[in-house]
This record gives C-alpha cells, sequence and structure tokens, in this order.
C-alpha cells in the first residue's frame, strides 16, 4: 500500500490539474488526492487525518526555494517521509477561438511566470496576474471565458477546464524540475541498503566561525551536504533558558536547514549529528528518507 498509495489520501496544495496533483501521482500512483487551498491546510489535512500524506514543493531549478514551506516545516510536527521530482513542462492555454495576438495577459502561480517570462515576452504578452496556482488560473479563464488573458499551466489543466493549448513547453529553460516532499505524522525507519537523504534544521549562537564550526561536523566525515537554505526567525522565542519561567527568553536569528546525503541508519551521521548538537542551540531532524534517483 505504502508503494503505490492504494487507499491513501495524498493532500496538495492547488485545484486539479496543478504540478503538485502530478507530483502526488508519482509518488503515490493508486493514492486519492485531496486539493487543499493553501500549503499550511495541506500541512493540518495530515495533522488532523483528514490525509494520510502530503507532497508540497520544496524547490525549483529555475525558481529556487519554496521558503513558506521551509517555514511550516518547523512550526508542524510532520516528517519528510520521501521526495519526489518532477519536470515541468508550461504551457499557455486559452478559451476556444482566442489566438496568442489577442492575449494581452497572462496568469498563473508568480514562479511559472518567473519560469516563463522571456518567453511570454517574446510572444508580446506584457502583462502579469499572479494567484495562488496555476490550474486555478486555467479554471478562473475557463470560469469567467476571459478573451485577452491566458493561463501558464500544465496540459492536463487544459484537459480538464476545456482549454485550448496555443502554446507547449513555453519555460525559458528547458531543465525545469520542481523537487516535492512527502510528509506524514511519523516517520519512516531510515535503511543503508539503498541512498538516503537526512534533512535537518539547527540554530547557532552568534559569533565569528560558528557556522564553518557546523559545517566541519560533516566535512570531517565526508558526508557530502546537497542543499542549504538559511532562513531569518526573529519573533517567535526558541525556548526558556534552563526551562526557567523568569529567565529570559532565548531568540535565535536564523535557522539553517541543511539537506545530507545520508541516511540516521548510519552510525557516521549519527555521530556528526551528536557533534552538532553539543553546541547547535536549537536542532531538529525533519526526517531521513530515499533519495529520488528515477527520472523527473
Amino acid at each position: 500500500m505504502e508503494a503505490s498509495g492504494d487507499g491513501l489520501k495524498v493532500a496538495y496544495q492547488g485545484c486539479p490539474g496543478a504540478y503538485s496533483e502530478a507530483a502526488a501521482k508519482k509518488a503515490y500512483p493508486s493514492c486519492q488526492t485531496v486539493p487543499c487551498e493553501y500549503f499550511e491546510t495541506a500541512f493540518q489535512a495530515v495533522e488532523n487525518w483528514v490525509a494520510d500524506r502530503a507532497v508540497l514543493p520544496l524547490e525549483n531549478s529555475l525558481g529556487g526555494s519554496i521558503h513558506r514551506n521551509y517555514d511550516l516545516l518547523l512550526r508542524h510536527r510532520l516528517h519528510i517521509v520521501g521526495e519526489v521530482r518532477l519536470a515541468v513542462r508550461h504551457c499557455l492555454l486559452a478559451n476556444h477561438g482566442v489566438k496568442i495576438e489577442n492575449l494581452r495577459s497572462a496568469m498563473s502561480h508568480p514562479q511559472a511566470l518567473a519560469q516563463c517570462e522571456q518567453t511570454l515576452t517574446k510572444l508580446g504578452i506584457e502583462h502579469r496576474e499572479a494567484v495562488d496556482d496555476t490550474a486555478g488560473a486555467a479554471k478562473l479563464i475557463a470560469e469567467q471565458r476571459l478573451q485577452d488573458t491566458g493561463a501558464v499551466a500544465s496540459s492536463l489543466a487544459a484537459q480538464l477546464y476545456g482549454l485550448d493549448i496555443l502554446a507547449e513547453n513555453i519555460q525559458d529553460d528547458t531543465d525545469n524540475v520542481t523537487r516535492f516532499m512527502m510528509l506524514a505524522r511519523e516517520p519512516i525507519i531510515p535503511r543503508t541498503d539503498k541512498p538516503f537523504k537526512t534533512s535537518i534544521v539547527f540554530s547557532l549562537e552568534e559569533g565569528p566561525g560558528q557556522l564553518f564550526k557546523a559545517l566541519a561536523v560533516f566535512a570531517l566525515r565526508k558526508i557530502n551536504l546537497t542543499k542549504m537554505e538559511s532562513r531569518p526567525h526573529k519573533k517567535k522565542p526558541l525556548r526558556i533558558a534552563d526551562d526557567n519561567s523568569s529567565a529570559p527568553l532565548k531568540h535565535f536569528d536564523y535557522l539553517f536547514y541543511v539537506d545530507l546525503e545520508a541516511s540516521m541508519a548510519d552510525p557516521n551521521a549519527q555521530n556528526a549529528l551528536a557533534n552538532l548538537k553539543e553546541f547547535a542551540t536549537f536542532l531538529r531532524v525533519l526526517g531521513s528518507y530515499p533519495t529520488d534517483v528515477s527520472e523527473a
């Protein structure tokens, strides 16, 4: 059931036909997908047992990181249990009878618009309208029967909402891949018989050499880092010193999200995190999960 997704309900952000739904289907081919309006709604769907899993984007090879989901990983207590990479092939969609020269505006998710910026300009479409997701743009254009606005979305969205495909593969770079994380209420048991990745988040005391010291715990053990993302977090207290309610609140300035090419079942990785924990002010393992080695 776990491999195929048979019987699983999988939450994703967006309307039916969104790339996130395609990623959910790639991760769990036989699953029942559950559309959610916002990223946080998808987190909550799993926490509240409305869904069994969530599949949400973390980064795109053209647009970079989806920072909102990095922040939500810390706010919620779900575990990363897998990753899936999906090649994104954008299409320009419009209502029947509309031609490219009729279009004055393109509507889509901000990242999708950014990924097609040069192509849209070459097509003479200068105005951009940002919405919450690509499939939602297609749905809105179909419902309102817009004649001067096209959607940047998938070919599946064109089928679902009865739109024509005016142009295919309009992304500015052919290498357009989005990496999604698979989330669950419970972690999986890490293994060493296949490539694994471990995602962590930590914070450090301020001072020269602190980040260098943190990275050295992995370099000295020859653990490769595949991703590092820093996020400011200045408002929320991390903890109260010594669990004493009268002590001043301790805040951290930055969180560091790091992906390691290692499994938590490997003693080498365990020792590295034990070493990091000795001087990190905060450390949490977000998940240890199989690396996606399939074709995007």
